[in-house]
């Protein structure tokens, strides 16, 4: 087992603050509906274990009516609601017209930490911008303050647009070029995956020496092995068997394909009647399914009683709907990473998953999850059976599971953004 990688005292001492930016979702909501995903997961995590290392962190986020403009998120940890445009939640397409009031929100923002620091440099030392959005205002604060840019995109829109689902909107062309200037002005660009590396350099023209890969993590501590026994029955799950589905209900995450596939396995096996098929997400997007409308497909398909919608929840909750499970089923069309897979296999639940991008790192096809190919329910409820009526192979893969979520851990990802950091500003320190 890979050793856990201590942080404290490991902030080089170039490195003492860091901007993170987060103009759509702020790392306060709740993951698993609206905007707010993974990324918010990621950049929550990560803020915590640099601050773990003597690294102080502001968090910049749109205000959107938040309320309190300053939240201290964890020790070291700030976030930052900055006014650009309505004090309310807009649609990400309506984000972009709003940008140049928030550079200018956070610009008087660095200001006045300057003068309350009493500084005569730049209050921050590196940025770190997540999603293309933030790259722009990570460009403009990056050439004004000097500082090096290190940005994270989470989702590529041309990647997107080869994998989408019907109905679905394209990635628009303002999105695939604010994408290639912001590319072409970071420092560096993180991809948590050697593939999503190669899709930066292939896909736009990045230059193979800024990107950097650092993979991201899970919460090992919390996300652990359980009485599966015991949690279905806290959960009103006794004695059945349990495929779970966590993901914000749009069309990129093909939450009707989970659906399709159950009945398709229920239609094969009906001696499963009495399987259950929990889903955990809220709409999210223009394009966003609703719950009644995942309940109104089941009933459809014959298997209305099977399906069970939940509303996201807090990951202290969700641990035990991953303990309950028997099968974790993720059909996404296209993943950065998948950290639903990595949490699942933390709680030695094995997965079936989409054989696609980061999913193809997050599972160990064959070991700790089998990943089937995107083109229907079929692939998903064979996954399905073979997994829920061979309890060796289920248990097996269970076990490998925790024994790899365990070579990602946050504090593993935040030493290797750190290693970014402390680069880039030596190297911006010595060209002068």
């Amino acid at each position: 087992m890979q050793e856990r990688i201590e942080l404290a005292g490991l902030a080089p001492a170039r490195v003492q603050r860091a901007a993170i930016i987060s103009v759509h979702t702020c790392p306060l909501d709740q993951p698993g509906t609206g905007d707010s995903g993974g990324m918010n997961v990621y950049i929550r995590s990560v803020a915590r274990r640099l601050a773990e290392a003597g690294i102080e962190v502001d968090i910049f986020s749109r205000a959107a009516g938040r309320g309190d403009p300053v939240t201290q998120m964890a020790p070291g940890v700030r976030v930052i609601h900055l006014q650009a445009g309505p004090e309310a939640p807009v649609e990400k397409e309506e984000l972009p017209q709003h940008l140049c009031s928030f550079l200018h929100s956070l610009i008087r923002f660095e200001t006045g930490e300057v003068a309350r620091l009493g500084l005569d440099v730049p209050a921050y030392d590196v940025i770190h911008s997540h999603y293309w959005l933030s790259g722009w205002i990570g460009r403009m604060a990056s050439r004004r303050w000097n500082v090096p840019l290190v940005h994270s995109f989470h989702t590529l829109g041309r990647v997107k647009n080869r994998a989408l689902a019907k109905g679905d909107r394209p990635e628009p062309p303002h999105r695939i070029a604010g994408e290639e200037r912001v590319i072409a002005d970071a420092d560096v660009v993180l991809a948590p995956t050697v593939g999503e590396a190669a899709e930066l350099v292939h896909l736009y023209n990045a230059l193979p020496e800024r990107v950097r890969v650092v993979a991201p993590g899970v919460e090992t501590e919390l996300f652990s092995p359980g009485d599966r026994a015991a949690a279905k029955r806290k959960l009103g799950l006794d004695g059945h068997p349990v495929v779970l589905f966590v993901a914000r209900l749009q069309p990129l995450k093909s939450p009707e394909i989970a659906v399709d596939a159950v009945a398709t396995l229920l239609r094969r096996r009906p001696d499963l009647h009495d399987l259950r098929l929990i889903m955990i997400g809220g709409p999210s997007g223009r394009s966003g399914l609703m719950p009644a409308d995942l309940e109104k497909l089941a009933a459809t398909l014959g298997i209305g009683e099977a399906v069970r919608v939940e509303p996201a929840l807090p990951q202290e909750q969700l641990v035990e709907y991953y303990r309950a499970a028997d099968v974790v089923l993720i059909t996404s069309r296209t993943e950065s990473f998948g950290l639903v897979a990595l949490e699942a296999e933390s709680c030695g639940t094995p997965v079936v998953a989409s054989d696609v991008g980061g999913l193809r790192t997050a599972v160990r096809d064959g070991v700790t999850g089998l990943l089937v190919p995107v083109d229907g329910a079929g692939g998903y409820a064979q996954g399905l059976e073979r997994l829920l009526f061979d309890d060796g192979l289920r248990q097996a893969m269970g076990a490998a599971g925790v024994r790899y979520a365990r070579r990602y851990d946050w504090r593993q990802a935040a030493a290797g953004l750190i290693s970014v950091y402390e680069d880039l500003v030596e190297e911006r320190a010595e060209a002068g």
